[in-house]
């Protein structure tokens, strides 16, 4: 009797040819609930197909990442950032001979906990919320709680840890020690995270007239390029040079001691063009008027939603967890048009409501 083809298995041994210090999928710690291999996938190739068929995820092209709802065609949204997130990690993933699905599928999940608004969403529902509110945090509960109904996707242990990993504050972008992802695919998506962003958010920032290209650090360009290819280009290049130890090049005796990093110079410029989008472009469009409107955006759903709880959604309203929960869970997991809209109806229906500020045509 012929044995039945089990592809899995053959991209299983397929990856004992990959460095040493990437996470093989046939080792990873397993997911919370026991399931039957799959015969054709990967442990990690199954966690990217979740995440890519996931609602979280198809809401996430109606997402601020630095415009709030931009009327351009060409400006980035959270799920272009999120495929130039996984484009730039499957490249340094590769070219170190690291597990690239891994890497994928972190890319992939990194940002499902984004809120409507953006950053400026965020940090309101931090404000209102009794348990504070991080997107990497939210990210997490999305795959392990929100999906599927409540039930969560059941992703392996590298890819959550990969996801809750990725966030940075506005010092470095490298992470103190212990910032640092599991794995060294995780580490990736965090440095890609960084590429996308600090470069497409330079691009759609000239592209609105908010800052020119005369005004980008000297500094920074002369290192890493004048155009936004011949940055990503620097900054994917020296990442991939830097870290030649994770392709098993280098004789570390554990993985602990190998990490993703740049060089001082790429990493000087690079934190210098993030500190200059912070101060030019991310502080100054959290001072403008449609930032304040998004806020209160935010402020009117929250109060409303806790003070009228039988409004929420029948899957909001299941589980154990507190009522102010419910509530976050279910406006973070709203895009911008989606939060717009619903505070708009609330104030027809409820006289007490104020009609909010809406900055969409």
């Amino acid at each position: 009797m012929i044995e039945k083809l089990n592809i899995r298995q053959l991209t299983e041994e397929r990856e004992e040819s990959l460095s040493p210090f990437a996470q093989k999928s046939r080792l990873s710690r397993g997911r919370r609930e026991y399931e039957e291999p799959c015969p054709v996938r990967t442990d990690f190739q199954r966690d990217r197909d979740r995440i890519l068929y996931s609602k979280a995820f198809r809401r996430l092209k109606h997402k601020t990442q630095l415009f709030i709802a931009p009327l351009g065609d060409h400006y980035v949204t959270r799920l272009t950032h999120t495929l130039e997130v996984s484009q730039v990690a499957r490249t340094i993933a590769r070219a170190l001979n690291l597990n690239e699905d891994l890497a994928e599928a972190i890319s992939l999940g990194h940002d499902l906990g984004h809120t409507p608004f953006g950053h400026i969403g965020e940090a309101v529902l931090d404000e209102l919320s009794p348990h504070g509110f991080r997107h990497n945090e939210q990210s997490l509960r999305i795959v392990e709680h929100l999906e599927r109904n409540g039930h969560g996707l059941n992703l392996t242990w590298e890819v959550k840890d990969g996801i809750l990993s990725h966030s940075k504050t506005n010092s470095s972008i490298l992470p103190e020690v212990h910032e640092r992802a599991d794995t060294l695919e995780g580490e990736v998506c965090r440095l890609a995270d960084v590429v996308a962003y600090v470069n497409h958010d330079t691009e759609d920032a000239i592209r609105a007239g908010a800052i020119t290209e005369g005004d980008l650090p000297l500094s920074a360009v002369t290192v890493l390029g004048l155009s936004n290819s011949a940055r990503i280009n620097t900054m994917v290049s020296d990442i991939i040079e830097h870290s030649w130890a994770a392709s098993g090049a280098g004789t570390p005796e554990t993985v602990s001691g190998v990490h993703i990093t740049v060089s001082p110079e790429v990493l000087q410029a690079t934190d210098t063009l993030r500190e200059f989008l912070f101060d030019r472009v991310y502080d100054a469009r959290s001072a403008q008027q449609e930032s304040e409107q998004a806020r209160e955006v935010i402020r009117l759903l929250y109060k409303y939603f806790t003070t009228h709880e039988n409004k929420l959604p029948p899957e909001y309203r299941l589980g154990d967890d507190d009522r102010e929960r419910r509530v976050v869970d279910y406006i973070a997991g709203m895009t911008d048009r989606y939060a717009l809209r619903t505070a708009a109806e609330m104030s027809l229906l409820d006289s007490r409501i104020k009609q909010p500020p809406l900055f969409i045509d």
